[in-house]
């Protein structure tokens, strides 16, 4: 019934509407568009492809789950890039505010980097799991990129610690790090320029195929070097230690797949380039864009400096600040068009599908390189290492990640590959050049 102007509401109408504004309506909730990159993951991502990556931590002492999960609960209010639930709307997904109670800690007991379905996950993007002494941070892609989860994780363990040393909490108290970054700034759309030409390659490049893994098994395969020797090897051959791994990478594909024979198709490696120090972004959410390091062999019998060098030719003539911001500028002004603004959700998925599939089957594989983790001086004595590696896609069934802590790196293979033979060569060339390395691996292969 209306109410006529005038009319006064009843004491029971009056208590209803007090107890309604304790609550937040859906117009109140805080909300944010998907940045550039994030708009592809929702529409590719499902059981097979999860679009998931995981940065985990190995800590000197066992992990007390009851300690995670409040520290998880303490810190998740604080982190808006990280206390969001995905949306559909009419023409794009969004992020919306949750809200709800931080997501369950729980002891890891399947493979890593599975499909997040948010209805089981209470509507978040991201699970923190456990085991022994590693804490395992797990994230949507469309939240952020690897740097964004680097964040996030950092300060999770700085609160796990406060609260498992109790000096430690009376000392620093329960602020977060001066290093931790809460901008949530869309770095794409403040640094894209106008009429930038598309810069990507599409046509098909050389895949790794063969005998798959059991269904839903998920390989990973971690090789630790130390990082004076590993640069003491790169002067040698005048390269960074990037491109150097990079080129073995590609090395052990031409070698252990090609048997090093001339190939129709080039390896070609996907490298995303993180572009925060390009463009003086501290923003969480994603900021990178894919170049691609290329080697095709036309003719026989290569030598590695052969294959080093024109991997490294690639790359440099990529990773310059015009080039990468012509990327990326490409892409956010596609997404500006008012045609591609105006059109239907369920039209731009399947757009977007299938330029997914011509880009992803453009590349051979993707070697990302996360960088030189650092820590509070205050917390290092607590943590013994990082670890970072990626979800399998479409084509890419042997991914590589690269990630260091103080003077360890650690180059991590993550695979659906039954074979591991491309592992066994990159490792073995590793060798050759007098690196030591100390193989790891959660035991799907026993070759």
């Amino acid at each position: 019934m209306k109410r006529k102007s005038g009319e006064v509401l009843s004491e029971e109408a009056v208590d209803n509407t007090k107890k309604q504004k304790g609550k937040k309506s859906y117009r109140d909730l805080r909300w944010e568009r998907l940045d550039n990159t994030a708009h592809l993951f929702p529409v590719i991502a499902g059981e097979s492809m999860s679009n998931v990556y995981r940065i985990s931590v190995t800590l000197r002492e066992l992990v007390q789950p009851e300690l995670l999960q409040n520290a998880l609960d303490m810190i998740l209010p604080k982190f808006d890039g990280f206390n969001l639930r995905l949306r559909q709307g009419v023409f794009w997904y969004y992020l919306e505010e949750n809200g709800k109670p931080a997501p369950k800690v729980c002891e890891e007991n399947t493979f890593p980097c599975r499909f997040i379905r948010q209805n089981k996950n209470r509507s978040y993007l991201f699970r923190v799991t456990y085991y022994k002494y590693r804490i395992n941070l797990e994230v949507f892609h469309v939240l952020a990129d690897g740097m964004g989860g680097i964040n996030f994780l950092k300060e999770l363990t700085y609160q796990y610690l406060r609260l498992a040393h109790p000096d430690l909490q009376e000392k620093l108290g329960d602020s977060f790090s001066s290093d931790t970054s809460l901008n949530r700034e869309d770095s794409f759309l403040k640094n894209y320029k106008r009429k930038a030409e598309k810069g990507y390659k599409s046509q098909k490049a050389y895949l790794i195929k063969g005998e798959k893994l059991e269904p839903g098994e998920f390989g990973v395969m971690h090789g630790y070097m130390q990082i004076p020797k590993l640069k003491e090897v790169c002067r040698e051959y005048e390269v960074s230690i990037n491109e150097y791994l990079v080129a073995v990478y590609t090395w052990s594909v031409y070698t252990e797949c090609l048997h090093g024979m001339p190939s129709k198709k080039p390896i070609r490696v996907a490298v995303p380039v993180n572009l925060r120090p390009f463009f003086h972004s501290i923003t969480t959410k994603n900021f990178f864009t894919m170049v691609s390091a290329e080697f095709h062999p036309i003719k026989e019998s290569y030598t590695f400096e052969e294959v080093l060098s024109l991997i490294c030719e690639s790359l440099r003539e990529q990773i310059n600040i015009e080039h990468l911001e012509e990327l990326f500028s490409y892409n956010v002004s596609n997404e500006k068009i008012w045609i591609a603004r105006a059109t239907p959700l369920f039209i731009k998925n399947i757009a977007m599908r299938q330029i997914y599939t011509t880009s992803a089957l453009a590349n051979t594989a993707t070697v990302t390189n996360i960088g030189n983790i650092t820590v509070s001086e205050d917390y290092e004595p607590f943590i013994e290492m990082f670890h970072a590696f990626l979800a399998m896609s479409k084509g890419q069934h042997l991914k590589g990640t690269i990630c260091s802590y103080k003077d360890t790196l650690v180059f991590s293979f993550s695979y659906d590959l039954a074979d591991v033979s491309v592992q066994r060569g990159f490792f073995r060339k590793l060798a050759e050049d007098g690196i030591e390395v100390e193989i790891e691996s959660n035991g799907v292969n026993y070759e």
